[in-house]
């Protein structure tokens, strides 16, 4: 049966990689990326840009989507951006531009679409394993893993809110996969995993994960990194 999947980060790496695998199965596709020239649009795909730090913007997109009556079977909140720099030279500046995206755009997309989203569907964030309690960690991403963290507690905060209506809420707390922004936070290091096959996991799991879990921080990592 067919889906309607919205997913952020979608003109790259692993959010490419998903709204591809989900177009292919014929699922419905509302791509979010700042710029969509690598998105097509087509019967089922649809390309929205959209900064996540403005939240009129975001306010726009969900409000279209109402008056289109859009329901929304899975929100995967892919986006990330990602500093690698010594904590000594990471500024306020830097951590609030990480934060806007990973952690008040993640929050302030889920809040506008949640009426939107079927009681019986999912809220999916894909976080890092470096924001895992005692999961390793690694100098110059202060930013970038405490980030994580955020989005991992708001993600049970949410499952708990929300656990006697729906919709399910959980992440997946991935370890190294081969994108552009693991090359930024490892350069030269050569991740086990593919954006094409974290990719294919990922559609899986936001179609399907809710049937077994909610409010639940899902490591998936062969490599840390």
């Amino acid at each position: 049966m067919s889906k309607t999947l919205v997913i952020t980060g979608a003109s790259r790496g692993i959010g490419f990689a998903i709204v591809q695998h989900a177009t292919q199965a014929g699922h419905r596709v509302y791509a979010l990326s700042r710029t969509i020239q690598s998105l097509k649009k087509s019967d089922l795909l649809y390309p929205y840009a959209i900064d996540l730090t403005d939240e009129n913007a975001i306010a726009d997109f969900a409000n279209e989507l109402k008056q289109q009556g859009v329901q929304i079977d899975a929100l995967v909140n892919n986006a990330g951006a990602l500093e690698n720099k010594p904590f000594s030279e990471t500024t306020t500046a830097i951590f609030e531009s990480v934060y806007r995206v990973n952690v008040f755009g993640l929050a302030s997309l889920t809040r506008l679409l949640l009426p939107l989203i079927d009681l019986k569907g999912q809220v999916l964030n894909i976080s890092s394993i470096g924001g895992v309690d005692g999961s390793s960690k690694f100098p110059g991403l202060a930013a970038y893993s405490s980030s994580k963290g955020a989005v991992n507690i708001l993600t049970e905060l949410l499952a708990e809110e929300y656990k006697a209506t729906g919709p399910a809420f959980n992440a997946l707390a991935l370890g190294a996969v081969q994108t552009e922004m693991l090359a930024q936070a490892f350069p030269g290091f050569k991740a086990p995993v593919s954006a094409d096959e974290m990719a294919s996991y990922i559609l899986k799991f936001a179609l399907e994960g809710q049937q077994f879990f909610n409010g639940k921080i899902l490591p998936v990592s062969s490599s840390t990194p």
